[in-house]
């Protein structure tokens, strides 16, 4: 066994299954949070791709503040029109010269977040609904280089901060998440009429879960309110369906609950994200690390996206202490709730953290005993293999947000 300092103890408070209320929220991959998030985590990937491919090694650079101001729309059955655009704002730092040689580091981003939106919100033309700005100010120096031909080295943490995952995910936690992919994957696919923005909160009372949708509608493609009325209907539907695979208990999906179609006050889009009226953005603001927000959870606030995946310990701590989770409760038997804290100290290796704090909930007849060195032996295995999730985020197969 390493020398790290790793602890594993029981955790303090019932396993969120069995608690009395549960809470999961996930803002779906149109809402303006989760646009930020996008943008920014797009624009680093290619960022760092473009040093490592210039370079040789990833330089300083952070995206994790852009912003996003809403426009005004004007949507209409069979299509309406974007008034004032959207306004994308993608903030923060980058080095734009090494060794001599200039590096067009916000060229880069525009492209990237060019190319993110048009695959993301095809609703969405960039240029005329959606204005994107860039403001990177100069990076400071290197970062060491954890991609040398010989060896690979660790970086040290750029921050004493902190990351929170957890494991395995609540019947709640898997509907709403699973629900949001396949309704933004396989249902908009087949169902054009529904955008990107689509929020979803759950909640569990007692063996009731309700799940509350909030799906933007595209107006080109719905040419009356009988039609939204359907759209709603078979979005309600399909939730329902998804949920069904997740649990046995009574479960409850309502669809745009603010909707008075007496009124005629329907949730309507021209893109289909609310952030053409009047709804802002910010990296960070949203989904944590695993793509959920979980209340009854421990949660890190630290923004995931668009921070730099060689030593940012907001990025790479939230990422690891997820994967760690999931591979502890995949491999030990027993666990019915585990919650991982890792804490950086600045300056320090980022595989040798401050602390690796686990906390789990065992099954009935499993102590803590029991599993206690498994979980330590795969904690420190992970840990001594932190570097890879910096590729991993580079190449585009971690999520963040």
């Amino acid at each position: 066994m390493s020398e790290r300092n790793i602890r594993v103890e029981p955790i303090d408070r019932q396993a969120v299954e069995d608690q009395e209320v549960e809470i999961v929220e996930r803002k779906g991959i149109g809402h303006p949070d989760s646009i930020c998030d996008g943008v920014a985590e797009s624009v680093a990937g290619a960022l760092a791709r473009e040093y490592l491919d210039r370079i040789g090694k990833v330089l300083h650079f952070n995206t994790d503040e852009t912003q996003l101001v809403a426009g005004e729309a004007a949507p209409a059955f069979g299509g309406g029109e974007v008034v004032d655009p959207i306004y994308l704002l993608i903030v923060g730092r980058a080095t734009k010269r090494y060794e001599g040689e200039l590096f067009p580091a916000e060229t880069i981003a525009l492209r990237a977040a060019r190319d993110y939106l048009e695959e993301t919100i095809p609703h969405l033309t960039v240029g005329e609904d959606i204005v994107v700005d860039v403001k990177l100010g100069e990076g400071s120096g290197d970062l060491q280089d954890v991609f040398g031909e010989d060896e690979v080295t660790v970086p040290m943490a750029n921050d004493t901060s902190f990351g929170v995952g957890h494991a395995p995910l609540t019947e709640t936690e898997q509907i709403v998440s699973e629900a949001e992919a396949r309704l933004n994957g396989e249902f908009a696919e087949e169902n054009p009429y529904l955008g990107q923005d689509v929020k979803l909160m759950g909640k569990r009372e007692g063996d009731t879960i309700d799940v509350t949708v909030a799906a933007a509608m595209v107006d080109q493609h719905i040419a009356d309110i009988d039609e939204y009325a359907d759209a709603v209907e078979s979005v309600r539907e399909f939730v329902a369906d998804v949920a069904a695979e997740h649990t046995d208990r009574e479960v409850h999906v309502h669809v745009n609950t603010a909707d008075d179609y007496e009124d005629g006050s329907i949730y309507l889009t021209v893109t289909g994200t609310s952030a053409e009226q009047g709804d802002d953005g910010s990296v960070g603001r949203g989904n944590r690390a695993n793509g959920l927000i979980t209340p009854n959870r421990s949660m890190s606030m630290e923004a995931t996206s668009g921070k730099n995946p060689v030593n940012h310990i907001g990025k790479i701590y939230n990422l690891l202490s997820t994967e760690i989770a999931e591979e502890v409760v995949s491999e030990v038997d027993g666990i019915r709730d585990l919650r991982v804290r890792l804490l950086s100290q600045i300056g320090r290796p980022i595989d040798q953290p401050h602390v690796a704090d686990v906390h789990l909930v065992t099954e009935d007849g499993v102590s803590l005993e029991d599993v206690q060195s498994d979980v330590e032996a795969i904690v420190d295995e992970e840990l001594a293999d932190v570097t890879s999730i910096t590729r991993r985020v580079i190449d585009g197969e971690l999520s963040t947000f």
